[in-house]
Order: C-alpha cells, then structure tokens, then sequence
C-alpha cells in the first residue's frame, strides 16, 4: 500500500510516522479482510470446497452422500446437481452412481427394470441401508429396481477346485466362505 501511495506525494510515508501506523493498521484490516474472502471463495466453489461449504451443499439433498472424503464428497455433490430430466439413460444414471460416491452400477434387465449390481464388494456392503435410499431418490420412481448382491457360487467352487479340508485350513467361517469371491470376477 505504501509503495501504492507514494507517487501521489500526499502522505508522509517516512518511517514512525503517524501516517505509516494508519497504512499499516489499514493494511492489517485488508489482510484480514482478504483471509475471510478466500475462504469464502474456496467454501462457496464446489470444487474446492472443504467443510462449510460441503456441508452447505449437502444440505440441499434429501439425503447426504455416503462419501466420507472431502475429494468424494465433491463428486458426489456435482454428481447430484447434474440430474436432469435426460438422466434417464444407464449411462446418467451411472454416472451420477458413482460420483455420489457409491460402489454401484445400475445395468438395465428389461424395459423399465433395473438390477443395480456391487461390482467391487462381496456380499450385502456394510452401508446399504443408506444406498439403498440415494439410489431409489435418485432412480425414477417408474423403474422396477433390483439389487444384486455378489457371493461365491458352486460353479465357482468347482472352478477353484476347493476342498472342505482346503476351506476348513483356511478356517473360514460359512459367512466368510460365502465372500471369498474371487478376484478376477470381482471386479
């Protein structure tokens, strides 16, 4: 600010001045003043939004996202204001899924009917419950919905060539036994 003022050589800029205490208290002000617009910026901004402003966002929704990062709590909020009445493709649809955070994807069986699926989780994912409700506010009510839940079948089994004893030395539990999907149809 001072080397601002100078040219106009109005002030008395010279140091201990009582003109150089008003700049400087001034100046102080502006910082502080500059400080609180940044985080406003940043809070305001979807992209670059930490904790207010996040929280802000999400209080827009029926429901908050199940992302639990700031970067997948972003995502999940751009995700949800990018539905539209065109999101009614499997492509919309998925990806407004998977950027509300949810390990889910949603594949059309039949006219009007959905099978969402849980391509990277075995069994029933611990959070469902609160899936189970983002995914049916954000799917159209005149869609049949089914989920689709992911555990180890026979055929499988007997691809692997398994063994009770091979199990039991392994010592799974049934429950444990059920999620041993493996790895490359997991994905």
């Amino acid at each position: 600010m001072k080397e601002l003022l100078a040219p106009l050589r109005v002030y008395d800029l010279a140091a201990g001045t009582v003109s150089e205490g008003e700049l400087y208290a001034l100046g102080a002000l502006l910082d502080t003043v500059d400080q609180r617009l940044e985080a406003v910026e940043r809070e305001s901004l979807t992209a670059t939004a930490e904790n207010e402003g996040l929280a802000r966002w999400e209080s827009l929704f029926a429901r908050r996202p199940v992302a639990v990062t700031a970067e997948d709590r972003r995502a999940a909020i751009a995700a949800l204001l990018q539905i539209d009445g065109d999101s009614l493709t499997p492509e919309a649809i998925n990806r407004t899924i998977r950027g509300c955070g949810l390990r889910a994807k949603a594949l059309e069986v039949d006219t009007g009917h959905l099978r969402v699926i849980f391509p990277e989780v075995s069994g029933v994912p611990p959070e469902f419950r609160e899936i189970e409700e983002i995914i049916l506010d954000i799917l159209p009510c005149h869609l049949e919905v089914e989920f689709y839940f992911r555990y180890l079948t026979w055929q499988e089994c007997e691809n692997m060539q398994l063994t009770w004893a091979g199990v039991e030395a392994e010592l799974h539990t049934w429950e444990s036994f059920e999620l041993a999907v493996p790895a490359e149809e997991d994905a």
